[in-house]
């Protein structure tokens, strides 16, 4: 009885312990809409990461590789929006960028035009230069 009751409450703490961004993460939004009236104001690139507490190559990403030290200079220089694919209200916006498989990581431009797209977890420096590639044609 003692272990069910250990096992349900690690259950039942799971999507709160993986809704937490790690020290020196991204300033993520978690509103479409928010991230991008955001980029249209600043001027800046959208990061959308469709993703899930439950995916553990979203988590992979989200602890590993988003507040690494090789993207960590490339934070400013975009709005960043963390969805999760099991709120209902990210399902439109899912459906639009034709989210299949997770994570997907859609990069549009300060208008919200499509630049490119990732889906699959990669590590950091693939990660990085993606940015610096999708900084250079979000211009």
């Amino acid at each position: 009885m003692k272990k069910l009751l250990t096992l349900l409450i690690a259950a039942l703490m799971l999507p709160a312990i993986a809704s937490e961004f790690p020290a020196g993460s991204p300033k993520f939004s978690t509103s479409y809409a928010s991230a991008l009236a955001t980029a249209k104001k600043e001027g800046k690139p959208v990061i959308l990461v469709f993703s899930a507490t439950w995916c553990p190559p979203c988590q992979s990403m989200k602890k590993n590789v988003y507040p690494s030290a090789e993207v960590k200079p490339l934070h400013d220089k975009f709005v960043w929006a963390y969805l999760d694919v099991d709120d209902e209200a990210n399902a439109k916006a899912a459906q639009k960028y034709g989210v299949e498989g997770i994570p997907h990581v859609q990069f549009l431009n300060s208008e919200g035009k499509n630049v490119n797209k990732l889906v699959g977890g990669v590590p950091p420096a693939e990660f990085a230069g993606l940015l610096n590639k999708v900084l250079a044609k979000a211009k």
